[in-house]
């Protein structure tokens, strides 16, 4: 497999080039693809911490993982570029962090890919679950399994403008503005990738904050999509666990790394309605449960486990539908 040039950016959804870390790929069998990653020496999100750098961010490999459904769906059976796509579950854990550290260059990885779950409706194949075994070098980084579905861009543009309706909302939707929280506090350095407001912690140990969507920033809006991505909304699960976890003394370090996470979407999380974000109390060592909720309904759920320490992660429960 080669590493020398990316895959094209259109095959990934993304826009940018330096946003596509997908090098290769390669069929080996029915339900058997192989990706090859280059991840680069820096990246502006993905490496934006207050902790050292001497460990990749799982949710740059995960990034990664994201981009082969993309692949699989438009290479290896045969969906149009165009359609749009629809993040179901996500799930990863990090068996060996240690194989999670940084080279002095970028860094290579090998991407086995599995078809493990076809969703048919009446019109055929519309949507597959992927489980991914990322390996760096000889050692296992990462694990993890997505659940998505497409649909043509007409069928898209009909559901999005009847949910819209029925919740009152404009046919083209402008983010909340809001006051964002201190980057620090939230394991980043740079304001701009900071994803909710202040949190606040409850007698419980729960935290709550608002979620926004900057639809200007450069990785998880890479380009325009009329709804809060999937990874957007994994990101604030992130920093409020981080926060949660830090306030707790359940972690030692300001940037401790997700080693584990099972998520699941509920429904479009619209980006001009308030969305809450919300982390019951964390424990050392144990996962922290998050929601995601707009008025009147739950928009995503999800587990997370942090960890400050290079022992191998014990494996997240999914959350059940």
């Amino acid at each position: 497999m080669q590493f020398t040039r990316t895959l094209p950016k259109e095959l990934v959804h993304r826009s940018a080039a330096a946003e596509v870390f997908l090098t290769d790929a390669e069929r080996r069998g029915e339900d058997e693809i192989v990706l090859a990653a280059r991840f680069p020496r820096q990246h502006a999100f993905y490496d934006d911490t207050l902790g050292p750098r001497t460990h990749h961010d799982p949710f740059l490999l995960l990034e990664a993982c994201r981009q082969g459904i993309f692949v699989v769906a438009h290479r290896h059976l045969g969906v149009r570029l165009g359609h749009k796509f629809l993040l179901r579950a996500v799930e990863f854990e990090v068996p060996d962090p240690a194989a999670l550290a940084r080279g002095d260059g970028p860094t290579e990885a090998v991407i086995t890919t599995r078809i493990e779950q076809r969703f048919r409706t009446r019109t055929g194949v519309r949507g597959l679950g992927l489980r991914f075994a990322l390996v760096i070098g000889a050692r296992e980084a990462l694990l993890a399994r997505i659940d998505y579905s497409w649909m043509p861009p007409d069928d898209w543009t009909r559901l999005r403008a009847r949910q819209r309706d029925a919740l009152g909302l404009p046919a083209v939707p402008v983010a909340l503005r809001g006051q964002r929280v201190d980057p620090a506090l939230v394991g980043r350095r740079a304001a701009a990738n900071t994803v909710i407001s202040p949190p606040r912690a409850a007698d419980d140990g729960a935290h709550t904050a608002r979620l926004f969507a900057e639809t200007t920033h450069p990785t998880l809006y890479d380009h325009w999509v009329d709804h809060v991505p999937g990874m957007l909304e994994l990101e604030g699960f992130r920093q409020l666990a981080l926060r949660a976890s830090v306030s707790a003394g359940a972690v030692r370090t300001s940037s401790p790394l997700p080693v584990a996470l099972a998520a699941r979407f509920r429904r479009f999380a619209e980006m001009d309605l308030p969305l809450e974000c919300r982390t019951t109390r964390a424990v050392a060592g144990a996962d922290i449960q998050c929601t995601l909720r707009q008025p009147g309904a739950l928009a995503a759920e999800a587990r997370i486990r942090l960890a400050d320490t290079c022992r191998p992660a014990r494996t997240a429960r999914a959350v059940q539908p």
